[in-house]
């Protein structure tokens, strides 16, 4: 069972590195546009001042406390780190990684990031500790619409792109991109990190039947 929890524990958290990494990629490269909750939390930031990660942890605690009082559930204790340590790792990320000024380089940033976005979630979702609030209210949605996961997220991108460019928000052609294209890669990346996980466990048993 710590075996277990130590498995899950490490695809959670390396879930939220990989997706905060893609975030900060996708905003670095912000010629092309940023991904639509990203370009709301800059617009916040620029009308507001803070970072953007502390934007991040902001509306995350909102869209949890949301979350929670629709499902009359205390949201899990995953669901509160997922909200805070995404936030710190996106600014963590924005301070370290390099400036873009040509396009090809923003165009690197951002078809990079998007993929280690939509991989970023499905990783922490299959380690089954908590989804994130924007992801809460998405599965939320999901579960008393029947709607398709796919569409339902991109349903959410679009609104946020909307509120973000209306607050200032780098929107580009690559914002669009991402509205659109996230969703399916989320609804690829979910299942194959589950099977990735469920394999794992399924083999660390073994060995442990076999020591």
């Amino acid at each position: 069972m710590r075996k277990e929890w130590i498995l899950r524990w490490s695809f959670f958290v390396f879930g939220l590195l990989v997706l905060a990494l893609g975030a900060a990629l996708t905003i670095e490269g912000k010629l092309i546009g940023a991904g639509p909750w990203d370009v709301f939390h800059y617009g916040m930031f620029l009308k507001l001042g803070l970072t953007i990660g502390t934007w991040s942890i902001i509306i995350g605690f909102l869209l949890l406390t949301a979350a929670s009082i629709a499902t009359k559930k205390v949201p899990k204790i995953g669901s509160f780190l997922n909200m805070l340590l995404l936030g710190l790792f996106i600014d963590f990320f924005m301070w370290l990684l390099p400036g873009v000024d040509s396009y090809i380089g923003a165009l690197f940033f951002f078809f990079l990031g998007v993929i280690l976005m939509g991989y970023g979630v499905g990783l922490y979702v299959s380690a089954d500790l908590g989804s994130g609030p924007r992801d809460s209210i998405m599965l939320l949605i999901v579960d008393k619409t029947g709607w398709s996961l796919q569409w339902v997220r991109n349903g959410m991108e679009v609104l946020v792109l909307i509120l973000g460019w209306v607050l200032g928000g780098p929107v580009g052609v690559g914002s669009v991109m991402i509205a659109f294209f996230l969703g399916p890669i989320v609804g690829f990346s979910i299942p194959q990190c589950k099977t990735l996980l469920m394999n794992l466990l399924v083999k660390q048993e073994h060995q442990k039947l076999a020591a």
